[in-house]
């Protein structure tokens, strides 16, 4: 059974349609707030988006690309682990905002990262 596995570990992967691939910024459980203080997993909070950065896109995704920072909603996720590592996978509508070097001021709101 490992030979099979090990085989199937080495294939190279194309993601689907309108699928986008992503690795989060930020692990589930605690985090920091701008000040410094440590929150931890169990405290409730409101609705909160989250950031992450696109790995992979399927042919018809037309506004992502690789390396582009997206906004989400952890929610609305599904969990994949591909070679040791996790990330979401999620359609391109699901996306809230793109963050990227090649989006002209144009099209901005005016706020940076």
């Amino acid at each position: 059974m490992s030979e099979n596995t090990t085989t199937h570990d080495k294939l190279p992967i194309r993601m689907l349609h309108d699928r986008v691939l992503v690795k989060s910024d930020t692990p589930e459980g605690e985090r920091r707030s701008g000040g410094g203080i440590l929150i931890p997993a169990t405290a409730a909070v409101g609705k909160r988006l989250a950031w992450a950065e696109v790995v992979a896109v399927g042919q018809n995704v037309r506004t992502v690309e690789p390396g582009d920072r997206v906004l989400y909603d952890p929610e609305e996720r599904a969990e994949v682990e591909v070679r040791g590592a996790t990330y979401l996978l999620m359609r391109e509508r699901d996306l809230h905002a793109v963050a990227a070097e090649r989006l002209g001021s144009e099209d901005s709101t005016g706020l940076y990262l």
